[in-house]
């Protein structure tokens, strides 16, 4: 796992997940912890961190110098956007990335300048799930209607397939 933030991280860090389960016992009714283990290796590739391994590859190394540039844009540049346009010039003149910052920086611009964030993320799968109800309730009420039903009837259907689920759900 490669770490490039900018809270202030080892070189190289072994994380283990039985640490997050110090006080639990992993095995129901054993009291001790499972012999399964997962460790995860992290690399601190921030720019003048972990130098053997960013001269060994190349690519990582210019992706760390990339976001070094950012970096020292964004303490200059008016926004976020600015700093990353000026680092994706210094770096092609510079040939670093260039041939890949060439032919994707849109791309790459619109990676870094979009947050994820987990919040939005349910909310918009939220309103996905409405919509793809919304589209289904009409296609069945449609179908109902082909069918001959009257109002009356599929109001009726509807609501006893809502009570069913309902029902299920609990």
């Amino acid at each position: 796992m490669l770490y490039n933030g900018t809270e202030p991280y080892d070189d190289e860090k072994i994380l283990r997940l039985s640490d997050s389960f110090k006080d639990a016992a992993l095995e129901p009714g054993s009291g001790t912890a499972s012999d399964l283990e997962l460790t995860v290796r992290i690399y601190n590739i921030n720019h003048g961190r972990n130098e053997p391994l960013l001269q060994r590859y190349r690519t990582l190394n210019w992706y760390s110098a990339f976001i070094a540039k950012v970096r020292e844009y964004e303490k200059t540049a008016p926004d976020r956007e600015t700093a990353m346009k000026m680092a994706i010039k210094y770096c092609i003149e510079h040939d670093i990335l260039k041939e890949f910052l060439k032919q994707h920086s849109t791309e790459v611009m619109n990676m870094l300048l979009t947050e994820w964030n987990w919040d939005t993320a349910l909310k918009a799968r939220g309103e996905e799930a409405r919509e793809e109800g919304r589209e289904e309730g009409e296609n069945r009420i449609l179908e109902l209607m082909t069918q001959g039903y009257s109002v009356e009837q599929i109001k009726a259907k509807l609501a006893a397939r809502t009570a069913e689920t309902k029902t299920a759900g609990k």
